[in-house]
């Protein structure tokens, strides 16, 4: 069994002459950043940090941020006057050995303490509450504005090399995101106890403040180098993870359950698991012992400056530079001053270590407003003509074009189909019509006006698509067909739309009808079958009403009586729309009134169903393929 067998380093090492399955990344400057990891870079970046975190706050919830940075800021001057009040009763205390009456003297002071100790820990827990309440609507907010400029970016963008990658690890930056203000508020709580301390220090003992600093300046400096060394490590096991992600998903989700069992593969994509994971963990354990050592040296510098600064103490307090009473005050505002300096060094590498996750998300949507639907503001009619003119296009990155010199054209009330072999630039073409893709050269029209110049949103609206991967939204019966925008005539027109697709016969045997949830990894869904869900997709495409509609194999999943169905009614679907249509099944062309034929990227062949299979050429050569089933008896009779 494959999760008994031991996998080991030398396991993991791919076999010689055989490529290894890897994620490829392409593009990005994460290893740059890496190298910037210093301490200058702390101290320029965390202010920048706090910035961002509270500009987040701000723009979810103003008064939460408000009542957030006003309780800091009364809690460090209650520190402040906590520490002086310290003093006043120490030194009453110490007088009142000798002569008691003195104890009515510290009694101010001593209810000084307890009303700014408690006031600071009322403001303690307001502080907490405040930065739970920010912490969940900051993600909220961060993966909105991530989510809009994933939507609101050219379809090419999704082709361009690390795309994806760049928005996985901008994912991360939403998840961290909750993290930020909790973290900036510890840091500047941090800051407000070490301002609070140091203003005391430097009243009673002000040499002692460079001795302070030295004793959190080591292990700020070994953090910072730390956190380097995690963060090289976080993008040397990037790839490992993202293929540990993918297999976990290959090995367990319901799409290739099947085909796991029926090909005895579970064995072996564990044993990939088990590898990439081997990576993941050698990486690992060397970075964690290489930070353990910088931790350990940073440690004793710190031991020992503090040890210096204590001895400090004691040679004033020896020499009588000060009195017991501001001794024991200094004890006090060093612990603090010290505890806020270390606050700011593991606070700071916290959220120098959000912030890095951040600069992802902020790349990423930079990134994506680069690439932003920046066309026309022209909105379209119905389109009476959509057509391309002398189209070349390219996919980013890409050796060769994908389309070369392209003229199609299709008109209102016309039936188009497109066919060709596998590769041969139909779905990009379909994409081209539809505005999802611009062309790399020539021009894409509707009635004349390049795409170019429409409204994205308005022309989409106008478009009615059933692509060969269609979606199957968690959603009722009803929301499926309806993407949430209904008809005027409401219900009416989802059965119209139904009856044309043979969805109707699917919505029948739903126990709610058009109102069943289609989601069985919901709770209380209903799964439905391949078809079906095809069915689902063409009705869809039908009730949006568009100006053109695009049907790429849209019964490829269909048995013969609902693709029958589909067929016999697409004439009627055309007389007010521009349809094309997609298929390697010939047969069903031949409700097209003009059927182009592509190879390699190029139209080849133009004409209707009965001049293409009399004419030689690629489509009387598949059509002739897809007739040529011999039954036994004939292939008996032509092996004599």
């Amino acid at each position: 069994m494959a999760d008994q067998t031991a996998v080991t380093d030398t396991d993991a090492t791919p076999r010689p002459h055989s490529e290894e399955l890897e994620f490829v990344y392409n593009g990005g400057d994460s290893a740059e950043l890496a190298r910037h990891l210093t301490w200058r870079s702390l101290i320029s970046r965390l202010p920048k940090l706090v910035r961002r975190s509270f500009a987040l706050a701000w723009a979810v919830d103003r008064r939460s941020t408000i009542a957030l940075l006003a309780c800091q800021v009364i809690s460090g001057l209650l520190e402040a006057l906590g520490l002086f009040a310290t003093t006043a009763a120490l030194s009453a205390l110490i007088q009142s050995a000798s002569d008691p009456a003195h104890l009515t003297a510290a009694l101010p002071s001593v209810l000084m303490l307890a009303a700014t100790a408690g006031l600071r820990a009322i403001l303690g827990i307001a502080i907490q509450g405040l930065s739970n309440r920010l912490g969940p609507r900051i993600a909220r907010e961060a993966e909105y504005r991530m989510l809009h400029a994933a939507t609101g970016a050219e379809m090419a963008a999704y082709d361009h090399p690390g795309f994806d990658d760049r928005y996985d690890k901008a994912d991360r930056g939403v998840e961290v995101s909750r993290d930020m203000i909790g973290e900036s508020q510890n840091l500047v709580s941090s800051a407000a106890t070490l301002i609070a301390a140091a203003v005391v220090v430097g009243a009673l003992a002000p040499v002692l403040l460079p001795l302070l600093v030295l004793t959190a300046l080591p292990q700020a400096l070994a953090s910072v180098a730390g956190e380097r060394v995690t963060y090289l490590a976080t993008l040397r096991t990037f790839r490992d993870r993202r293929m540990l992600n993918m297999l976990r998903w290959y090995l367990s989700h319901k799409d290739q359950a099947d085909q796991i069992r029926t090909d005895t593969l579970a064995s072996y994509l564990l044993d990939k698991y088990r590898a990439s994971g081997v990576r993941v963990d050698r990486t690992v354990d060397e970075a964690t012992w290489q930070r353990a050592k910088i931790s350990l040296v940073g440690s004793a510098v710190s031991g020992l400056a503090a040890a210096l600064m204590w001895a400090g103490v004691m040679v004033l307090l020896g020499t009588g530079h000060i009195g017991a009473a501001a001794a024991g005050t200094l004890v006090f505002a060093l612990r603090s001053a010290s505890g806020g300096l270390h606050g700011i060094v593991g606070y700071g590498a916290d959220l120098m270590r959000t912030g890095r996750y951040m600069d992802d998300w902020e790349s990423f949507i930079d990134e994506a407003a680069g690439q932003r639907l920046d066309r026309g503001a022209l909105t379209p009619d119905r389109p009476r003509q959509v057509a391309l003119h002398q189209v070349t296009y390219r996919y980013p990155e890409a050796e060769s074009d994908t389309l070369r010199k392209v003229d199609f054209e299709v008109r209102q009330g016309e039936i188009v189909a497109v066919v060709g072999e596998n590769g041969s630039g139909k779905t990009t073409l379909m994409k081209l019509l539809c505005g999802l893709n611009l062309p790399t050269a020539g021009l894409v029209t509707w009635d004349g006006i390049s795409t170019r110049d429409l409204d994205p949103y308005a022309l989409w609206k106008e478009c009615a698509v059933v692509p060969q991967e269609f979606a199957r939204w968690p959603m009722t019966a009803r929301e499926n067909i309806t993407l949430g925008q209904p008809q005027p005539d409401g219900d009416a027109a989802v059965h119209r739309a139904a009856a044309a697709s043979g969805a109707d016969a699917v919505i029948t045997v739903l126990r709610s009808g058009l109102g069943t949830l289609l989601a069985r990894e919901w709770w209380n869904g209903q799964a439905l079958s391949s078809g079906q869900w095809q069915r689902i997709a063409v009705a869809r495409a039908i009730h949006r009403d568009a100006g053109l509609l695009v049907m790429d194999e849209p019964t490829s999943d269909l048995d013969a009586r609902a693709e029958h169905l589909i067929f016999t009614g697409l004439r009627a679907l055309a007389k007010d729309r521009a349809v094309v249509l997609v298929t390697h099944n010939l047969a069903n062309t031949a409700v097209a009134d003009r059927i182009v034929v592509m190879e390699g990227g190029r139209v080849t062949a133009q004409g209707t169903f009965t001049e293409l299979t009399a004419r030689p050429g690629l489509f009387r050569d598949l059509w002739l393929l897809q007739q040529d089933r011999m039954t036994p008896a004939a292939q008996e009779d032509a092996a004599r």
